[in-house]
C-alpha cells in the first residue's frame, strides 16, 4: 500500500494530540491495554472524559503540562493506505521541532481553534509549511462543538486563513470543520454539520493523490554505501547502495557519476528480494554499473544531459536550532544527501519574521528558532538542485563539529552568493 507521511501543527491547546488520538481510536488502531492506561491516567488527573491526547503526549513533562514538547511519531494503516504521523509542538520555542517533524511530510494538518481563529502560531506554521515546500495543507477548524457547529464561524476562520496564506506558496489547501474531542468529521462525516459538503479528514487522507508530487524526471541517486562482499563467491561483486532521490532508472540506462564525470550504463538494480526492472523514489536499492569506476560514498548518479548544479557556493533559507547564535564567518560541517563537507557562512542576507513575512536585512545574527537567508561557501563542490524542484537534493543540515550537534536545517534557493 502507498505510504502517506503527514504532520500536525497549530497553536498550543488547539487539539493536535487529541486529533491524532481520535484518529487512532476511531480507526481501531489502539490496543486494549493502551486504552486502559489512558483511562487510568485521565481518571488520576481528575478528567471527566478519556483524554485521547495521552496516546501521543508520551513524555512525563508533556502529560503534566498538557502540551506537546517533542515530535511524537505514530504509525497506523487502513485498508486503503499506510500512514506515518508526526505530532509537532505548538510553542514558539519548539519551532525547530516542528521543522524536523514536517521535513519529510507529504501533507500538514494545521489546527485552528474555532473560538480564537488564526493566531501567531497558525501564521508561523503555515509559513514554515510553505518554506518546506509541503505540497498539501489541510486546515482543520477544531472545537466546532464549542461554537454551536456554526457554519458562519467556520467561514470566518476560513477567510482569515485564506487572507494570510495568499502570500505563501501553498499549492493545495483544504478546510474541514471538526471536533477532535467528540470525533465529528474526523473518521466519519458528522450529522451535526449537514451544511459541510466535504469529506471527513480520514477519507481525505486516504484518497489524496500524492504520486505526482514526486520528481520522476530528474534522476538523482546519491551513493550511501559501496557494497563489496568478501566471500569467494562474490569476489568481483561491486554495487552502490542508496535511496532514489528523484527520477526513474532502469537497467541499460546511460548515466554519469559525479564528481568523476565518467559515463556508463546501469547493469542491474537489486534489492534483498532480487533484481528490479525499475527504481523510483523513495526506493532503497543497490545499483550495479557496467564499467568498473571509482565510485564512493557521497558521489551522485544522474543523467548525462540532466545534471544537478555543481558548486561550492549556495544561497539557502535556514532554520537555526542552536542556543548559540549564527553569525557571519561561522565555520560548520554540512551534510548534503550522503556527502559531507565544511562550510563557511559568508553572508547573512536577512532574518525572516515568519509572522509578518518582513525581511530584516539589518539582522546581525540568527538566534534559536530564527529563520533566515544565508550564503555558504563549501570546501568541496556539492551536487544540488533548488529545493522547490527537489526536496531531497535541495536540503541539508549544518553540524557543529565541536559538539556533533545539528544546529540548522537548510533549503537551497540557488547557487552562488
Amino acid at each position: 500500500m502507498e505510504l502517506l507521511r503527514f504532520a500536525t501543527a497549530g497553536s498550543v491547546d488547539d487539539g493536535k494530540s487529541t486529533l491524532i488520538g481520535r484518529l487512532l481510536y476511531d480507526s481501531k488502531q489502539i490496543f486494549e491495554d493502551q486504552l486502559e492506561a489512558v483511562e487510568r491516567t485521565s481518571l488520576a488527573r481528575g478528567d471527566d472524559y478519556v483524554d485521547l491526547a495521552l496516546l501521543t503526549d508520551g513524555l512525563r513533562a508533556e502529560r503534566e503540562q498538557g502540551i506537546t514538547i517533542d515530535v511524537a511519531y505514530r504509525y497506523f494503516a487502513t485498508p486503503k493506505r499506510k500512514f506515518i504521523i508526526a505530532d509537532t509542538p505548538g510553542h514558539t520555542q519548539h519551532t525547530r521541532n516542528m521543522v524536523t517533524g514536517c521535513s519529510t511530510a507529504d501533507l500538514v494538518i494545521i489546527l485552528v481553534d474555532s473560538r480564537n481563529g488564526i493566531t501567531e502560531q497558525t501564521r508561523r506554521h503555515a509559513t514554515i509549511a510553505s518554506l518546506l515546500g509541503i505540497p498539501h495543507l489541510v486546515v482543520c477548524v477544531n472545537k466546532m462543538d464549542l461554537v454551536g457547529w456554526s457554519e458562519s464561524r467556520f467561514e470566518e476562520v476560513r477567510a482569515e486563513v485564506e487572507a494570510f496564506s495568499s502570500r505563501l506558496a501553498i499549492a493545495d489547501m483544504t478546510f474541514i470543520p471538526i471536533s477532535a474531542l467528540t470525533g465529528d468529521n474526523v473518521v466519519e462525516r458528522s450529522p451535526a454539520m449537514p451544511w459541510f459538503k466535504g469529506t471527513s479528514l480520514l477519507h481525505h487522507l486516504e484518497e489524496l493523490h500524492i504520486a505526482s508530487d514526486r520528481n520522476l524526471i530528474d534522476l538523482r541517486f546519491p551513493v550511501q554505501w559501496v557494497v563489496r562482499p568478501r566471500s569467494a563467491e562474490h569476489h568481483d561483486y561491486r554495487g552502490y547502495a542508496g535511496q532514489v532521490a528523484a527520477g526513474v532508472m532502469q537497467p541499460g540506462d546511460e548515466v554519469v557519476v559525479l564528481p568523476l564525470g565518467f559515463s556508463t550504463r546501469i547493469a542491474s538494480i537489486e534489492t534483498a528480494d532480487g533484481p528490479l526492472e525499475a527504481a523510483f523514489p523513495p526506493m532503497s536499492v543497490i545499483v550495479r554499473l557496467a564499467d568498473d569506476l571509482d565510485v564512493s560514498r557521497g558521489d551522485l548518479i544522474c543523467r548525462p544531459r540532466n545534471r544537478p548544479v555543481v558548486s561550492q557556493e549556495l544561497s539557502a533559507m535556514v532554520c537555526w536550532m542552536s542556543e548559540q547564535p549564527l553569525r557571519v564567518g561561522a565555520k560548520l560541517a554540512i551534510k548534503h544527501t550522503s556527502r559531507w563537507a565544511r562550510a563557511l557562512v559568508s553572508e547573512l542576507q536577512y532574518r525572516l519574521d515568519i509572522n509578518t513575512l518582513h525581511r530584516d536585512r539589518d539582522a546581525g545574527e540568527l538566534r534559536l528558532n530564527d529563520i533566515g537567508r544565508v550564503d555558504l561557501r563549501t570546501t568541496t563542490p556539492l551536487f544540488f538542485d533548488e529545493y522547490r524542484h527537489n526536496r531531497a537534493t535541495g536540503s541539508f543540515i549544518l553540524v557543529d563539529e565541536s559538539t556533533s550537534a545539528t544546529v540548522a536545517a537548510g533549503m537551497i534557493r540557488r547557487a552562488g552568493a
